[in-house]
């Protein structure tokens, strides 16, 4: 996989709309975790590939958390997890990433494109079935849409196997935390070459810019983006 790693990045320019062209020719992907960050890290380099991982727990995570106090409903409920072991809610890794897309809510493209709530657009990240359940029922019944977290578990927040959903197949993750899954969520847009959800754009893009450093200045952000790094950077904890 490593030797044939730029013939797989031709193939995904190539072919920017169907990332299975590139799961058909090389299905490694499926039954080989950590093919996803050996990819990343070919493409951006080790030291940034490792980023999100030592930065988020320690730098953003606690910062998230100071300026999600005090809002709306769907907030409490995230954050709810942060405070017991409610088993609905999801671990407080997860948490905090969610409280991001409520900072950075979607926003309407343009005329014809339906604004969906915060809420809604946490769909579009991860997904959970309870352990038992059939994956291949849930991959036909899955709208099509960009690469997704699946979560299998006992609970929200005692998950048992992680898989990044990709044109409705299931690429196991090499993850055993959640944290380390969304890591795998993020590449996954590089590495198959797929555009953000297009009510997640703030959102991935303030992980690509703030938290990766990738892409820092050609990369179009919104002034909400800007506005958040700048106080996330300037809250002491």
């Amino acid at each position: 996989m490593r030797a044939t790693f730029q013939y797989r990045q031709t193939v995904v320019q190539q072919d920017q709309q169907d990332s299975s062209t590139v799961l058909d020719v090389f299905p490694r992907f499926l039954d080989t975790p950590g093919l996803i960050d050996q990819d990343f890290a070919m493409m951006f380099g080790e030291e940034a590939s490792g980023r999100f991982l030592a930065k988020w727990p320690t730098f953003f995570k606690p910062r998230i958390l100071a300026n999600c106090k005090n809002s709306n409903e769907n907030v409490e409920d995230l954050l709810s997890g942060h405070h017991s072991s409610d088993a609905s809610g999801w671990d407080s890794d997860l948490s905090s990433i969610l409280l991001l897309v409520h900072l950075l809510p979607p926003t309407a493209k343009g005329p014809k494109s339906r604004k969906i709530s915060s809420h809604q657009a946490i769909k579009h990240v991860v997904r959970y079935l309870r352990i038992g359940a059939s994956v291949e029922t849930f991959l036909e019944r899955l709208e099509p849409g960009q690469p997704i977290l699946l979560f299998v578990g006992e609970e929200k927040n005692n998950i048992q196997r992680f898989y990044v959903i990709v044109d409705h197949k299931a690429i196991p993750c090499k993850a055993q935390t959640s944290l380390a899954a969304f890591d795998e969520l993020f590449k996954a847009h590089f590495i198959f070459s797929v555009h953000y959800h297009e009510s997640l754009n703030s959102f991935y893009t303030f992980i690509q810019t703030t938290v990766f450093n990738i892409d820092v200045g050609s990369t179009k952000e919104s002034p909400r983006v800007k506005e958040l790094r700048a106080r996330l950077l300037n809250t002491s904890i």
